[in-house]
């Protein structure tokens, strides 16, 4: 056979063993005939009777048709579901993360609806938006000083959304459809990401009312397996549309000329699942690669965005006139009063002049009754005698119940002192309306969190009882904001507490009506007053320059390393050649587990510049590891070692 030619497949396996993580060469047979780059394969693996899905991510010709190459096993589709750009895209990002490309892309690749694809014509038509829809975008653009700039360069800016309702929905909502539009108008696909299902639907709603639902393509977790393929094929196709979805959105495979993520302080915008790679970051690769548009949105801002403002990555970019919320401090001397109840005099006379009038909004830090009970004479946490979990009450004079093991504490008596009367430490959601609505009779009360979601309340009056991001829409907005439990909230030991109070009670006063009074209680410092002056930016500034002397996130990356004691040694062991400071390393620690080996964790603290060396070397490790775990232990062995980069909030 020595001079023939023959056809090689290049494929990317869908495996989550990090060893199969590149590309691995396939002899294509001349029977299957053309095989598009990005369709599905089958192929074998070594392992006898062994046959795996992939994707083709490159054709070749070979003159050394003697290599010993197996073949393609079978061509699963012919639809090329891995466009080049997607490939890149997941790629990088993987990189990045020290993960792996199948990772990526299983959250992105829905799986194959054989019905959908045969109904599939890929021939959608472009939409044009009308001239009265762009008249209405060109307007909202304008309300930013040089937004439109970064539209038209294809730009990267932080964007401070302007607060309230307008035309009956929220300001960011319809600032999101407005830029989608435009974007649209210029015959390019944007790509808009928001952390969850109520602002998802917001967003549908406010593109309805702009744009023919065709042009709209809706990525969602509570779709079906049919409804989310067809989604993904429609991105497949050159006629531009809008993308609208949680965080897998941000790897559509359109071709955008446009990505905006929206409030991306928001936990949901990072990835549970390995590589657990946040939105944002996903998002600034893929700027990278491709050039658009870029947006991160919201009412307040990160440190993450703050960081790459200040760098001049990113432009900030603020409304040309300002209108903020009115925000009221109740400062903890207030509370510290004999008189003063949970919610002061101000706030109260406050949402009883405004309940009169409309829906006020009164936001707590719990859902439940009484999410925790304490001792009534020595005041030691209420403990469940099974597991030590803490006790909570689901309503008044109701038996206890543990939070974690679910069990009753019928017959409960302290550990401390062996009283048996217990005492309600803490007030929930339905605590705080079931007391609300005696000092407030006649005036309706509604429970929005967890268990009671509310979408949107009418104009007539009522206390609206929520839990900080289950705060429901309210027509007009309300009347009054009375943002509860700020000391409880601030009390949490996240690094990253303040931002998070912060945006929580931001997007809370972004839902008052112009003019209505926002009444913050029993917080001062700095976090008050950003929220008072709606400073967020300088917030951020000033949590940056207090975390850099520490090395903590944003300002440096931090990896964090898990496994046996031996092979998070070779990992940090594998690190010295980078000549990281120091005391970059810190660990490594036990962890409490039942694991055998036992297990320790270490956090490696890095700067950006060394990222990629520092990704590469653990990974390395990781796959390391992962092949010497397979011959000492057989087919199916447990990982030693696991590599997570940029820990948001590091705790060893």
């Amino acid at each position: 056979m020595t001079g023939e030619s023959r056809r090689i497949a290049r494929v990317l396996l869908d495996s989550p063993l990090p060893q199969l993580d590149r590309i691995f060469d396939y002899a294509l047979p001349a029977s299957f005939g053309e095989v598009p780059i990005g369709v599905r394969v089958r192929v074998p693996l070594r392992t006898a009777g062994r046959v795996i899905d992939g994707y083709v991510v490159g054709i070749d010709t070979e003159d050394d048709a003697d290599r010993p190459l197996s073949e393609v096993d079978s061509v699963v589709s012919p639809v090329p579901v891995l466009p080049e750009r997607l490939h890149r895209l997941a790629r990088s990002a993987a990189d990045r993360a020290a993960g792996s490309e199948s990772d990526v892309l299983r959250l992105v690749i829905p799986k194959r609806q054989v019905r959908v694809e045969k109904a599939w014509t890929a021939d959608a038509a472009a939409v044009v938006p009308s001239d009265e829809s762009l008249a209405h975008a060109e307007s909202v653009v304008a309300r930013y000083d040089g937004l439109d700039a970064v539209l038209d360069e294809h730009g990267r800016a932080a964007l401070e959304a302007i607060p309230g309702i307008h035309d009956g929905a929220p300001a960011w909502s319809t600032l999101l459809a407005a830029v989608a539009v435009r974007t649209l108008a210029a015959g390019q696909s944007s790509i808009l990401v928001v952390p969850d299902h109520r602002d998802l639907d917001g967003l549908l709603t406010a593109l309805g009312e702009v744009i023919a639902p065709e042009a709209v393509v809706r990525y969602d977790s509570r779709q079906t397996n049919p409804d989310r393929y067809r989604a993904f094929l429609r991105t497949l196709e050159d006629a531009p549309c809008i993308v609208v979805g949680n965080r897998s959105a941000v790897y559509a495979p359109v071709r955008a000329g446009l990505v905006v993520i929206w409030d991306d302080g928001d936990p949901l915008l990072g990835e549970p699942l390995a590589p657990y790679i946040n939105a944002r970051d996903a998002a600034l690769l893929r700027q990278g690669d491709e050039e658009s548009a870029l947006l991160f949105a919201g009412h307040t801002r990160t440190t993450d965005v703050e960081r790459l403002v200040s760098i001049g990555w990113l432009r900030d970019v603020r409304a040309v006139r300002r209108v903020l919320p009115r925000v009221i401090l109740s400062t903890p001397h207030e509370m510290e009063q004999p008189t003063a109840q949970r919610m002061p005099s101000s706030a109260f006379l406050a949402a009883r002049n405004a309940a009169a009038e409309g829906p006020v909004l009164v936001q707590v830090s719990r859902p439940g009754f009484s999410p925790s009970l304490v001792c009534a004479d020595c005041r030691a946490p209420a403990r469940c005698a099974h597991c030590g979990g803490p006790l909570g009450a689901r309503h008044r004079g109701a038996v206890p119940v543990c939070g974690w093991c679910g069990r009753g504490a019928r017959a409960w008596a302290c550990a401390t002192c062996s009283s048996t009367k217990l005492r309600l430490a803490s007030s929930g959601s339905e605590r705080t309306a079931d007391e609300l609505g005696r000092a407030f009779p006649g005036v309706r009360v509604i429970v929005a969190d967890g268990a009671h979601p509310v979408e949107r309340v009418d104009a007539k009056p009522a206390l609206v009882v929520a839990t900080r991001g289950a705060e429901p829409q309210a027509e007009g907005g309300y009347r009054a904001v009375v943002l509860l439990d700020g000391p409880r909230m601030l009390q949490s030991p996240d690094l990253r507490i303040g931002e998070s109070c912060l945006r929580w009670w931001s997007n809370a006063a972004a839902l008052a009506a112009p003019g209505a009074p926002v009444h913050l209680v029993g917080v001062d410092g700095g976090t008050a007053r950003a929220l008072a002056t709606w400073n967020h930016s300088g917030y951020a500034r000033s949590e940056l320059e207090s975390r850099a002397p520490l090395h903590m996130p944003p300002t440096t990356r931090v990896a964090l390393v898990e496994g046996s004691a031996a092979a998070v040694s070779r990992a940090l062991v594998s690190l010295t050649e980078l000549a990281l400071p120091s005391d970059a390393v810190l660990g490594p620690v036990p962890i409490e587990s039942d694991d055998v080996p036992p297990r320790v964790r270490a956090l490696v603290r890095f700067d950006y510049s060394v990222g990629s060396r520092v990704a590469g070397a653990l990974r390395a490790a990781v796959v390391a590891e992962a092949v010497s775990s397979r011959r000492g232990r057989g087919k199916n062995p447990r990982s030693t070692l696991t590599v997570r980069l940029d820990i948001l909030d590091p705790e060893l």
